[in-house]
């Protein structure tokens, strides 16, 4: 059974013997600071993202054929990587030269395949811009590398989600190098042992689990890699999560949605705030939206949008 207390969710039940696997990938870059030398890509979002898509262990075979069946089926000789995709390059240099209909057809049983009713989505996504000016002036070089929140956030939603199902949860990163690996392992074993990181005051309205709880929930840690048919659907999966922050008209973004795959689709509309998809440091982002509105009249002059209700 769920209960709050003292402003925390927690569980209390039966014997949790099942796991639910959470792949998760990694989008942009985890410092705070850009690069002067680095260049806004090309879609010019400045974002981090942490996320993938949780998935029971015993269905973990079916979304593995369904896999299968369609690299099968288009000859792909490389993993599914939405960026190569998307600018079909690599293994998928084909898609400029195919028909209308093929494309079409392969971008179809792409969204398929990612929108199988097996996967949930999730992800936590930090706003650079907005992480640096809520918190720069406060914390300058203290400021903590955008893996750290965005990873603290995204594993305990995803438990939460896995407490529901009356499961344990297995984390599953994505290998990115030695350093990165320990580092995001050492996040895993501090959320076992001491709970969040977070201002517990500021925190409260997120429901955060107790660290009891997290000890109990959290089951194991491991890397994988590129090759591993979950990790491609996190990277297809991740990408329209972190877009759909700034653009959530985008067809990506939308179709996970549509077909019910987004968590916050499958929660209560006074849940998702603590336990779907985390935008978090959109402050400017909300701004900007708001003057844009203002701009072509579909918002009022003086509308709270934007300022009183940013901050956390």
């Amino acid at each position: 059974m769920w209960f709050v207390a003292s402003g925390r969710l927690s569980y209390l039940g039966s014997r949790m013997a099942e796991a639910m696997n959470f792949y998760i990938d990694d989008s942009g870059s985890r410092s705070p600071d850009r690069h002067p030398r680095d260049q806004l890509p090309l879609h010019g979002y400045d974002f981090f993202g942490l996320g993938g898509v949780l998935v029971h262990e015993r269905d973990e075979a079916v979304v593995r054929e369904k896999h299968q069946a369609l690299v099968t089926k288009w000859k792909i000789t490389g993993p599914l990587h939405s960026s190569a995709i998307r600018a079909s390059t690599g293994c998928f240099t084909w898609i400029r030269g195919a028909s209308a209909d093929s494309r079409d057809e392969f971008f179809r049983d792409i969204e398929k395949l990612v929108t199988s009713p097996q996967l949930t989505a999730l992800a936590c996504v930090v706003d650079r811009p907005g992480y640096n000016y809520r918190y720069r002036d406060r914390y300058g070089r203290k400021r903590w590398q955008l893996c750290k929140t965005a990873f603290h956030i995204v594993v305990e939603r995803a438990s939460k989600f896995a407490l529901r199902h009356n499961t344990r949860l297995r984390v599953l990163i994505e290998k990115a190098g030695r350093r990165e690996d320990a580092q995001m392992e050492a996040y895993f074993r501090d959320m076992r042992t001491a709970g969040q990181p977070f201002d517990e005051t500021r925190a409260a309205k997120y429901q955060p689990l107790s660290s009891a709880t997290l000890s109990k929930s959290l089951h194991e840690f491991r890397t994988k890699s590129k090759e591993s048919p979950l990790m491609q659907l996190a990277d297809l999966c991740l990408w329209p999560m972190c877009v759909g922050g700034y653009h959530p008209q985008n067809k990506s973004y939308a179709s996970l949605r549509s077909a019910c795959t987004l968590i916050d689709t499958r929660l209560q509309p006074e849940e998702v705030e603590h336990l779907g998809v985390k935008y978090s440091c959109f402050d400017l982002v909300k701004k900007t939206e708001a003057r844009e509105k203002r701009a072509s009249g579909r918002l009022p002059h003086g509308d709270p949008v934007g300022d009183a209700h940013l901050k956390e």
